[in-house]
């Protein structure tokens, strides 16, 4: 076999591995520990607050790494599908850095200011985000677990 050959089911390989990596992040903290401590009876809400914007914001960093992790063995496959779905990713990314985050930053300086907030949708279109990415990190997966066998 080919160097050329051995290194894309290898690349293939990496890029299953790390999109199971990211879902296991988004499952583990914006579906599981986040929700969760809001059932801790102790943890007042302007706590809970400031944990979760300390959490979301080193989430959206580590993220931006595994995306650029996420490339390197995408280039090496080089192949249309899974550079369309990372693009997708990046723009979710893109998305939850520059628009969400911000503005759910800004709804966590009113509410530990004392101020109340009108409802709005906010953490609806961050969760929809999370989902997103999810779904097309399973795509990717999936695809990187197809192109090793291929």
């Amino acid at each position: 076999m080919s160097q050329e050959k051995q290194k894309l089911p290898s690349a293939a390989l990496f890029v299953h591995a790390i999109a199971v990596f990211w879902i296991g992040l988004i499952i583990g903290i914006s579906f599981i520990a986040t929700p969760v401590k809001f059932f801790a009876a102790s943890l007042t809400l302007p706590v809970a607050l400031e944990i979760g914007r300390h959490t979301f914001g080193f989430l959206n960093k580590l993220e931006w790494f595994v995306l650029a992790a996420l490339l390197f063995p995408i280039a090496l496959l080089y192949q249309r599908f899974a550079i369309i779905i990372a693009i997708l990713i990046g723009a979710v990314l893109v998305a939850e850095t520059f628009w969400l985050l911000p503005q759910l930053d800004k709804r966590v300086d009113l509410i530990l200011a004392g101020q109340v907030v009108e409802p709005s949708i906010l953490h609806a279109s961050y969760v929809a985000a999370e989902v997103l990415k999810c779904v097309l990190l399973f795509t990717l997966a999936g695809f990187g677990a197809l192109q090793q066998r291929a």
